[in-house]
């Protein structure tokens, strides 16, 4: 079999990387929710890896950055709704600043890449991976927001989070996109380079003729379409295999959307409560069925209901009537003073609140629900005196035992990281509940989320729902499916059988191996690119 043609010449011009590295940005965008178009994250992917290929760390630096300011500036413009344009400035290049790093690598490792036909979509689907591991890292424990994973939902790649999770779908997704610069790359080149009466070489070997030069570019082409439209062949799960339980959630929506909605918090907790007595009045009407288990969202109770007698009564009552237990998302006071805890909390009819059934967010977000260095925060700007409480952190998994259900509560952004999700999964949930509050934001980011249920029903094999004050919420069944997905800005209620599961997907047996290892080549692929530069620089001429 003889080799692939060699690959010569220089990076591209950079009047042309430019227009690359911004395109790159947008069509990363446009591959995630409320666009959705997942074919265009592999397109991205292999725009950016062409526009920094073979250039200095430096341009391929600002070409990553180009890219990064190109995706996340419009992806977290849900960020200054209400709170000013700084916070979203300064979280937009940070996060810019993470694909600077990848533009930098993606040049640091080019003489790796040329090496040979499957080297470069390797290598780029790798980078990506070690890109992503320190991004939802770094800084205050990440923000992994934007994973290429998570643009995935409706893609025959989202199975394959059942065998390695969020990493293996974004390695894939990056390979494809590798793959298809790796063509592209190679038919630029050798057109540009062989000439089209070439002949075959004195010698008898047979040169580069235009079958064997298609042949080079189609292989790459042939082998991403396997890779993406493969993932159809994952195994995952249709349904649980365990016992069915009946499931409400509750929407009730706020008085207004933005930050001044916490002046309105009786409103909020009453809207929850009404429209659970509602519930229960088409219960008793023979309309609905009996839940099991009535979920509301995060921050349903801004009110703390441990210490405030007329919200306990009124979380009660709203129990007692529906005849279930609800999981309240709620704001407790304490432990400390100044200090307060985003919780869920499972209320059951007849005693009220169970204290041995409380959740508490294990990874508040940073700016948000508290400020760390907040002396030194004050001198970038004065808004951070709007958090005047820090949230504590909580320090065990969301394992919730509800009577015929054990569910794995996760808050808000908790379910971007991987870890939070799987530690319910590995505490025995059966279910997947995803409490969130998007009245601060917009149904750009609540489909955003959604989007990463989907991945993580599929990851565990478990079904999940969402439940927001606003919306999106919904059921997501094991196979990534949405069912009875809600408005934005209403008030709704939606009931559904779920068959449980308590099985373990590959991945979640895997747990973080998936990532680490890919982690791992990633950083050996930079240690081992460090010769061949250095052999690039000896080189006469």
């Amino acid at each position: 079999m003889l080799p692939p043609p060699v690959i010569t010449g220089g990076p591209l011009p950079l009047v042309l990387a430019v227009p690359l590295a911004l395109a790159a940005g947008l069509a990363l965008l446009l591959a995630f929710p409320p666009y959705g178009v997942w074919p265009l994250a592999p397109v991205g992917v292999a725009l950016l890896a062409a526009a920094a290929h073979r250039r200095r760390l430096r341009a391929g630096a600002g070409l990553g950055f180009l890219t990064g300011v190109a995706l996340f500036a419009p992806m977290l413009a849900w960020t200054n709704l209400h709170t000013g344009y700084l916070p979203w400035v300064l979280l937009s290049l940070l996060q810019a600043g993470y694909l600077a790093l990848l533009g930098a690598a993606t040049a640091w490792v080019s003489p790796l890449a040329d090496r040979g036909r499957w080297a470069w979509p390797v290598l780029t689907g790798l980078l990506w991976v070690g890109q992503e591991a320190l991004r939802d890292r770094t800084p205050f424990g990440g923000f992994p927001w934007g994973r290429l994973a998570f643009s995935q939902d409706t893609s025959p790649l989202l199975r394959l989070a059942a065998w390695g999770g969020a990493p293996l779908v974004t390695f894939a997704t990056a390979l494809v996109g590798g793959l298809l610069v790796t063509a592209a790359w190679r038919g630029w080149v050798t057109a540009r380079h062989t000439p089209r009466d070439a002949t075959p070489p004195a010698d008898g070997r047979p040169g580069v003729t235009p079958a064997r030069r298609w042949a080079s570019v189609g292989a790459p082409v042939v082998v991403a379409v396997a890779v993406a439209v493969g993932g159809l062949l994952v195994p995952v799960a249709t349904a649980g295999s365990g016992a069915t339980v009946t499931v409400a959630i509750v929407q009730g929506n706020v008085p207004r959307l933005g930050l001044d909605f916490n002046a309105q918090r009786q409103a909020v907790l009453n809207n929850h409560a009404d429209a659970t007595i509602d519930l229960a009045a088409r219960v008793a009407a023979g309309q609905e069925r009996q839940p099991d288990l009535v979920v509301w969202p995060e921050n349903s109770s801004d009110i703390d209901p441990l210490r405030n007698p007329a919200a306990g009564a009124r979380i009660s009552q709203a129990a007692d009537t529906v005849r279930a237990p609800i999981l309240v998302g709620a704001v407790l006071l304490g432990p400390g003073p100044g200090q307060v805890r985003n919780a869920g909390i499972l209320w059951r009819p007849g005693t009220g609140a169970d204290l041995g059934q409380l959740y508490t967010k294990r990874h508040p977000v940073p700016f948000a629900e508290y400020v760390p260095l907040r002396d030194i925060a004050r001198r970038v700007s004065k808004q951070v005196d709007l958090i005047r409480s820090d949230f504590v952190a909580g320090s065990t998994p969301g394992v919730v035992r509800a009577g015929p259900v054990v569910l794995g509560d996760v808050i808000c952004f908790e379910v971007a990281y991987d870890h939070v999700v799987r530690d319910t999964v590995d505490g025995g949930a059966q279910l997947l509940v995803v409490q969130t509050n998007n009245a601060t934001f917009n149904v750009a980011e609540a489909r955003q989320q959604m989007a990463m249920v989907r991945l993580r029903a599929v990851e565990h094999g478990r079904p999940a729902l969402m439940a927001s004050t606003v919306g999106v919420s919904g059921f997501v069944a094991p196979d990534g499916r949405v069912s009875d997905a809600t408005g934005f800005n209403t008030r709704e209620v939606v009931v559904r059988q779920l068959r449980l599961d308590d099985g373990r997907t590959l991945a979640t047996r895997l747990g973080w191996w998936p990532e680490v290892t890919l982690a791992a080549l990633a950083v050996a692929a930079l240690v081992g690119a460090a010769v061949p530069r250095r052999r690039q620089r000896v080189r006469p001429g």
